[in-house]
Formats: C-alpha cells, structure tokens, sequence
C-alpha cells in the first residue's frame, strides 16, 4: 500500500471517529420526577408563571402567599431559591498545607470540618469561628496516607484509617487542642487483622447510624463490622472479587449497605439477613473499578464513580439477584499513570442496569469521590465530584449537564464536600489546598487564593509516583 493511500486511510478513520458520539442523556422518568419534586417551586407557588425568580418567591413570602399554608416557603421553594446561588464564588483558603490532602467532610450539622492529609495529619476546623482549627491530630500508625475519616452520628467521634489493619478513634470533643496519638491523647486503636507486615489496607471507613459499629471497605475483598461494644470484629463479609473501594449506608436504619469494588460491581447487603455471604442483590453497568458510592438516603438510589470515567445513578429495585454477561475489556490500561483509552469512551455494558449516566469529569490517579448535593439546600437536585483535571463537578441530576465547573486548583481533586445548610463547598486537592467555595463572599478577604499561588504540588521539587491511592 502506499503511502498516500495510507494517508487517505487514517484520515478517514480519523473522520470516523469524530463523527461517533456518546449516546444522548436519558434518565428514567420516576426518579426525573421525585428530583423535580424536591427542587423545583410547588404549584401554589408557580402559579402557572413558567418561570419563577427568587425575588417573587420572597415577595410572595412577605406579603404571606407563599407556601401551601400561605405563611412561607415549603421544603421544595426553599430548596429551589437556594439551588439558583451554587457555590461557584472563590476560592478561599481554609488550610495551606506540605502534604496533599486527600479527603475532606462536613459533620452532619456543619459546624466542623475533618480535612485528612497524605502522612499523618489531620485537622478539624470550627466553621461558625471563622474556619479556626478546632483540634490538630497526629495520627498513629499510618501507611502512605489517612485513606478515609468518619465522624460518630454524636460527632464526639472521629475515625481515621489508612493503608494498614487498625483504624483508630479519637476523641474530637476533649479540651486540648493538640492531639498527638498516644503521647497526650489516647488513638484507639481497632485491630481488624493481624497480618504484621501491614499488607492488609483500608480504603473506606462508616460508623453505623447507632454509633455501635465501624464498617470498613478493604484491600482484602472483604467488608467487615467491627463491635465497638465487644472490642472485636463481628462480621467478616467476602464480598467481592477485588478491591472494596467504597462501602456506605443505604439509610438511617443502617441495616443496609452498599459497597463497590475493583471488580467493576456495586453490591446490596441487608446486615439482618447475611447467609452464606450472599449479597441481596448486585447492580451491574460499570466498565471498570467503582471508586465511590453515596447513598441518596432513602433506602432506594444511590450514585457510583468509576475508573471508566463516568458516575452512575442506580435504583436498587432494578438490581439482579446474580451478575450478567461480562463487560468489555478496556484494553490493559493501569488508571493510576496511564490516559483513559480514547475508544473505550463509546464502551457499552450489555447488561447495564443504571437509570442515567453522567459523563465529563476524569477519574485517574487515585479514588476520586463523589456525592448528592444536600437535601436541605438544593432538595439533592444536583451531583458533585472531584476530578483528576483540577476542577470540581457539578452535575444536574435531571438534564445529566454539568452547571458549574470549579477551577482554580492545580492538582487532582480527590475529595470534596457540601455544606448541609449553606451554600458552602470545599474541595481538598493534591496541591496541598483545602479551598471553600461560596455563593457569594468577600473578594478583599485576604484569605482569597490568587492565581500567583497555585502549585502542582505542595513539595518545592516535584515527587514520584510509585503509589497512589
């Protein structure tokens, strides 16, 4: 052949290739409905206007017309004024640090936020006094980074975990402020295997809603329950072929749980009912490693992040009592240094259970995380990721778009985390930044990052990358 003709060859393939396209967005109709619901003005409030602006919705509250009772605003007009004021102003810096940070998360009420760090540093902040640091923790026996934090449903608690068997708690509500582990400040420490030589590492970390358990994700292909009560692990589920990247509640019964691996699955188990570690269903569509999982609440849909670049919306009333079919391959490809492959993009599940797919931000590296936006709030109208291009995420449940993109950072976004009340996010990034974003704020605040302060790296000479997590 010759070389024209191969010329003319790749041209064509090349015109091909652009000319393929993802398939169009497409969500099913009910939880399209329930989102709608939670987010947009109740009909009293519309009346009949197509569109309805936040200053009418006031005006109608203080002359008392708004609301089903006519004195103010319901859940869904509230949530529906504050989802058009996204935090998307900023950012300000909450904390400035050496070492990467990896994970970041509000307490339920929002008056602290846990930020862990690659090493062994972790840092609660007091949000209502100005972002003060509320107890600096030098963790204990940690491998490579803190891999996960969760707070006690009293938040007295903190839990941390790292790439080795013991995750530990600490007390966040003692008088000092310094808490260096074993040295001023007791880090129990909850053995969940005694492999010396710590091969053994977890990935994911959640009390249980009472506060009696802690449930941990791990390298070990296992799920298991650790008895606060009896000092000792209670439950040891096998529950997948690779990996438990991410285990969560699937409501505040606590009694079921979710749990995505390295094996491309998401897994139901219902903790009164485990024979023969048998999950109670399993929800197939991933083409690759799920990173993270975040339960809607309800008991019924969650959301999924994976290595094949896309978060997935699921109903656990679709869910198979078995796998089905095997997915394509992605070629053999490692996401921890490699590039996503570009024809994967266009891969399909044969069997893909998921009720919509959101496509655009980039999962490589490490195990990005990604959630609801808060009930309160936003009524969860939206989906918020980090992202290994060094923007956060912002997703509209219902039309799949994305609506905002945070930029600033310089480095991955492993992890971020809304306010449950305000109109508050903060992303945590390997840039060494844990940064706030806000509706609106105070642009002379000197704690506002300018761009002659970005880095790719909090270290003055760039690192190596034989791990990542």
């Amino acid at each position: 052949m010759s070389a024209l003709a191969r010329l003319r060859g790749r041209r064509r393939g090349a015109a091909k290739e652009a000319a393929r396209e993802l398939d169009p967005f497409t969500i099913e109709e009910e939880v399209s409905h329930l989102t709608r619901i939670g987010s947009e003005p109740c009909p009293r409030t519309r009346r009949r206007r197509r569109g309805v602006s936040a200053f009418h919705m006031l005006a109608s509250r203080e002359s008392g017309r708004a609301g089903p009772g006519g004195g103010g605003f319901c859940s869904a007009d509230r949530a529906y004024a504050a989802g058009k004021h996204l935090p998307a102003e900023g950012p300000w810096c909450v904390e400035d640090m050496d070492s990467e940070a990896y994970v970041s998360q509000f307490s339920s009420d929002g008056s602290l936020l846990v930020a862990g760090f690659r090493g062994s540093r972790i840092r609660i902040y007091d949000v209502d006094k100005g972002w003060k640091v509320h107890k600096n923790i030098s963790c204990r026996s940690m491998r490579w980074t803190v891999s996960d934090i969760a707070l006690s449903p009293d938040q007295r608690y903190l839990a941390y975990s790292s790439l080795s068997p013991v995750v530990h708690i600490v007390n966040v509500q003692s008088a000092g402020r310094e808490s260096d582990a074993n040295v001023n400040e007791i880090h129990e420490g909850l053995e969940f295997c005694d492999d010396d030589e710590y091969s053994f590492g977890i990935f994911s970390v959640k009390f249980s809603k009472d506060g009696r358990d802690v449930v941990v994700g791990n390298n070990d292909s296992s799920i298991y329950v650790y008895d606060l009560g009896a000092n000792k692990v209670s439950v040891r589920i096998r529950a997948h072929a690779a990996d438990v990247n991410t285990v969560t509640f699937a409501d505040e019964s606590g009694n079921v749980l979710y749990s995505g691996s390295d094996d491309n699955l998401c897994k139901v188990w219902d903790r009164r009912c485990l024979v023969r570690e048998k999950p109670s269903g399993v929800l197939s569509g991933h083409l690759d490693g799920i990173t993270c999982i975040d339960s809607r609440g309800d008991g019924r849909y969650l959301i999924s992040n994976c290595k094949d670049q896309t978060i997935k919306l699921w109903d656990i009333r679709k869910m198979s009592a078995t796998t089905k079919g095997r997915p394509p391959r992605l070629y053999d490809w490692d996401y921890r240094w490699m590039a996503f492959p570009t024809n994967a993009r266009y891969y399909k599940h044969p069997n893909d259970q998921s009720l919509a797919t959101y496509r655009g931000h980039s999962v490589l590296r490490t195990l990005i995380r990604c959630y609801f936006s808060p009930m309160h709030s936003t009524g969860q109208r939206y989906i918020y990721t980090g992202s290994s291009d060094d923007t956060v995420y912002i997703y509209d449940v219902v039309t799949g778009a994305v609506v905002k993109k945070l930029s600033w950072h310089r480095s991955i976004i492993r992890d971020c985390t809304w306010h449950p009340y305000r109109p508050t996010l903060v992303s945590s990034s390997w840039d060494g930044y844990v940064a706030r974003w806000e509706a609106s704020g105070d642009k002379e605040d000197p704690s506002m990052l300018s761009f002659d302060e970005q880095r790719t790296s909090p270290y003055h000479q760039t690192y190596g990358l034989s791990f990542a997590m």
